[in-house]
């Protein structure tokens, strides 16, 4: 798989241990065979319904202060509006700063996820060395720009101290079936990030199916992701249970079959405590406990970190 050169991705066919002898196998796409080896055809349906059973069987025991605490400190503080300014980022980083000081007890933040063009305002005003500084990227929500440009804005981004970069997937070709597109893409942009963590949004509300985001989901983890996203927060639907459901079934998949962690980030449309606990309780019952940490596990969100700290103060809250 020439195409898809994560440092820590070797790809050369099939990784699951097995000969297989099959005559169709030299027609197939080495898209179609990464395909082949995993669940694919999923039945939407069913999706809903197993997340629904699982929510109504475990969301309530995560309904405690030490979860949402938890979910606080996974928590990328975001902001990403057409108005964002030199001044209003910098106000935004002196929060985070300021938490420190009136919350000791309680952590920090994960990230600030901000637009290329602040991260050195975040670089040099962000007291906390443990939280990392994430700019969206590649153009950013829609992707639709030449490959160069793309290129040209990361490595400009991390120049400037970003730690983390988050790109959308070129949905457009996925949904043409331009997979090794997306793929070359997604591995050019992760040979800019280097060791640096890069996260492929898929936008699953553009994605249609299940299968269609179990697919993209694939295609991103083998081309070099580090984390999948579910959605930039720009587009209606953003992220779903279902989805995430989805995302966390391939996240699985693929590290049993390769033994490469991959994180998960649900975002867009995370306006509640409870929404937050429902992405928990499927990272925890699908994926487990090794994906309970906030390296593993992020929520992209603007509003939520407030209603998180209303709960566990117990007082409304309004300091981010």
């Amino acid at each position: 798989m020439e195409h898809l050169h994560h440092e820590h991705h070797h790809h050369d066919g099939c990784e699951c241990g097995h000969h297989h002898h099959c005559d169709d196998e030299q027609d197939l796409t080495k898209y179609e065979q990464i395909f082949a080896l995993y669940p694919c055809d999923i039945d939407d349906e069913k999706v809903a319904r197993q997340v629904k059973i699982l929510l109504d069987e475990h969301l309530e025991e995560n309904n405690t202060a030490e979860v949402k605490k938890f979910l606080l400190n996974s928590v990328e503080l975001t902001t990403l509006k057409t108005t964002d300014s030199e001044d209003s980022v910098l106000r935004f980083v002196e929060k985070v700063n300021e938490f420190d000081d009136k919350y000791p007890e309680l952590g920090h933040v994960a990230t600030v996820c901000v637009y290329p063009n602040f991260a050195k305002i975040c670089h040099d005003n962000l007291e906390n060395e443990d939280v990392e500084i994430a700019c969206v990227s590649a153009c950013f929500p829609s992707s639709q720009s030449f490959l160069e440009v793309k290129i040209a804005e990361t490595a400009l981004a991390l120049q400037d101290g970003a730690t983390e970069i988050d790109i959308v997937m070129p949905v457009g070709k996925f949904l043409a079936g331009d997979y090794e597109g997306v793929c070359d893409e997604i591995s050019e942009l992760k040979a800019v990030c280097g060791t640096r963590k890069l996260k492929v949004i898929l936008e699953t509300g553009c994605l249609q199916t299940a299968s269609n985001i179990k697919k993209a989901s694939l295609l991103a983890m083998y081309a070099g992701a580090d984390y999948i996203k579910t959605s930039t927060g720009k587009l209606e639907p953003a992220a779903t249970p279902e989805a995430a459901f989805v995302m966390c079934q391939a996240i699985k998949e693929y590290y049993e079959k390769t033994g490469i962690q991959i994180g998960f980030k649900p975002a867009g449309g995370m306006k509640t405590v409870a929404d937050a606990l429902a992405y928990y309780t499927i990272v925890k019952e699908v994926l487990g406990e090794r994906w309970l940490t906030n390296q593993w596990l992020r929520l992209g969100t603007s509003s939520l970190a407030n209603k998180l700290l209303s709960d566990i103060t117990g007082e409304e809250v309004k300091f981010f």
